[in-house]
This record gives structure tokens, sequence and C-alpha cells, in this order.
């Protein structure tokens, strides 16, 4: 039997992979993110590494220069808690775009992710910023507030 991995040098690992992420990179999950890994976003929602590879390596097919960069992170047991940025170009536009966002990561004694669960407001930070839906969007929002 295998010693137990630190949590704090399994996270490291992983936010150094999110932060190096490119698509020859995208395959180093296989070794931090066990089979079965539940990955869950505002847009997916599955239990496989070979998927969330998939979600990576499409990233790069929809978005121009996408980036993560961990801001802060905090761990409690097996659980780490990263404080994150993501900021990309949307295909023909110069400006780019950042997300801000926290995601709730599971780690195996082993030190391998059992389960990664983004947070981040997709209506305000992705919805709204499209044409027409970002207009009804925040014709609502302005409308329910105090």
């Amino acid at each position: 039997m295998n010693a137990p991995v630190p949590v704090e040098q399994a996270v490291e690992a992983y936010i150094r992979f999110y932060q190096d992420l490119r698509p020859e990179t995208v395959n180093r999950l296989d070794r931090l993110a066990v089979p079965d890994v539940h990955f869950k976003d505002p847009f997916n929602d599955f239990r496989s590494r070979d998927r969330m590879k998939h979600v990576f390596q499409n990233m790069y097919q929809r978005v121009e220069q996408p980036r993560f960069i961990v801001r802060d992170h905090a761990t409690s047991g097996q659980t780490a808690f990263l404080r994150w940025g993501f900021t990309f170009r949307v295909k023909g536009q110069a400006r780019p775009l950042t997300i801000e966002g926290m995601s709730e990561v599971r780690f195996d004694h082993a030190g391998m992710v059992q389960s990664h669960i983004d947070h981040w407001d997709a209506a305000e930070q992705f919805y709204e910023r499209l044409p027409v839906l970002g207009w009804v969007l925040r014709a609502i929002k302005k409308r329910m507030a105090d």
C-alpha cells in the first residue's frame, strides 16, 4: 500500500496543471485525476476523465488565448478551494474577457482528484455578455433589484 500523498502537495500539482494548461499538456490530467472524476461547471456535469480532457481540448477550438490564473486557495481535509480567473478572447474580437470563479476540488488519499466542481455566475459573466440575450438578462436584473 502506498503512503498517503499530502493534500497540499496534490493541490500544488493541480494548480500547476491549470496554470500551464495548453493543448499539448491536457493529457497530464491522467496523472492527476481518477478515471471516473466528477466534473461539473455551469455547462457540464459528468464522471469521466476523458470527457474532462475533451472539454479542455474543445476550449482551444472555441476561444483564443485561454488562461487560468489561480489567485488563492485553501484546504480543508481532502478538499481544496481554488479562487481563479479565466481569461480568453472570443474569436474575432480584440478585447479579452475574464470569468472569475471558485472550484471545489476533492482529492483521494493518493492525491488524485475525485471531483472538480466549478462555481461561477454564468448569467452575469457569460450570458449577459451576449448581444440580445444579455440585454434581456440585464433588463430583468435591473427590474428585480431593490
